[in-house]
């Protein structure tokens, strides 16, 4: 089963004017993975689009996708797939891999319908392409590791690059994901926009009872989303995107836009942020 819901992309003034459950209607990604499902979120920022698939016991097949108009979803389209589930498998273009808990699968324009089978969860994310990149499995020991933070602020973490220039090529998908350090809270502070690329954040490995305060909005008009374990966060240019959490959690960060570079950002210190 198949289930797309589309979110048009929200102006700043207009995200002033919202309340808790306008925010979160707009913004936040509930229920993605549901039990012999495919749930897709397709959004009019940068034409990005994110969901789950969880094949409980019987194959699912991610092909054709109305909203994209087009023969199959990939026919214009690059594809990221993390499994944050059990063993999986994932099968498209003749090409089958065995996908453990934290791999990721990189999938070029082309590749034709996607199966998903076994007892994996697998995180989607998506944006148009231009060309064909080879298909590609990246384990967690190929991705680049990079370093943050200190103790002392809370905001120790272990960011790990899987889609990015350092490990592979890609049109204009980025991801990975970050692994905060025991006694650490906070994901990213200080907090940064990035005006040439949207973003969504999938937390995921927290407790049922934990929540991540999500922060969102302008720096100087910021606003907050209470998230729960595998729910998702929509972060446009305009918007800061930093949290704080419960307990411990990993985040799935992934970007589309102008360009690859992730560096390229513009950090808002917490004295400006209001």
């Amino acid at each position: 089963m198949l289930s797309v819901e589309t979110r048009h992309a929200i102006h700043p003034e207009h995200a002033r004017t919202m309340g808790t459950e306008e925010l979160r209607r707009h913004f936040l990604g509930e229920g993605l993975f549901a039990p012999g499902e495919i749930r897709l979120i397709y959004t009019h920022y940068d034409r990005f689009t994110l969901g789950g698939a969880v094949p409980d016991g019987a194959p699912l097949t991610l092909d054709k996708v109305e909203e994209t108009r087009t023969a199959t979803f990939l026919e214009r389209r690059e594809l990221g797939v993390v499994n944050i589930g059990g063993p999986g498998k994932v099968s498209a273009s003749g090409e089958s891999w065995e996908m453990g808990r934290g791999d990721v699968l990189y999938l070029g324009m082309g590749a034709g319908p996607v199966t998903f089978e076994g007892e994996g969860r697998f995180y989607l994310t998506s944006a148009p392409a231009h060309r064909t990149f080879p298909n590609r499995l990246i384990k967690l020991e190929d991705a680049n590791r990079v370093e943050l933070g200190a103790a002392e602020t809370s905001n120790k973490r272990i960011i790990n690059q899987f889609i990015h220039p350092t490990v592979m090529e890609s049109c204009q998908l980025v991801l990975g994901y970050t692994q905060l350090v025991e006694g650490s809270v906070w994901n990213t502070m200080p907090a940064h926009t990035h005006d040439r690329r949207m973003e969504a954040y999938l937390y995921w490995g927290m407790a049922p009872e934990s929540r991540v305060m999500h922060l969102m909005g302008e720096p100087q008009e910021t606003r907050h989303l209470v998230i729960a374990n595998e729910e998702a966060a929509l972060s446009p240019p305009w918007s800061i995107h930093s949290g704080a959490g419960i307990g411990g959690y990993t985040f799935i960060w992934a970007m589309a836009g102008d360009n690859v570079d992730y560096t390229d950002m513009d950090f808002v210190q917490p004295a400006e942020l209001k």
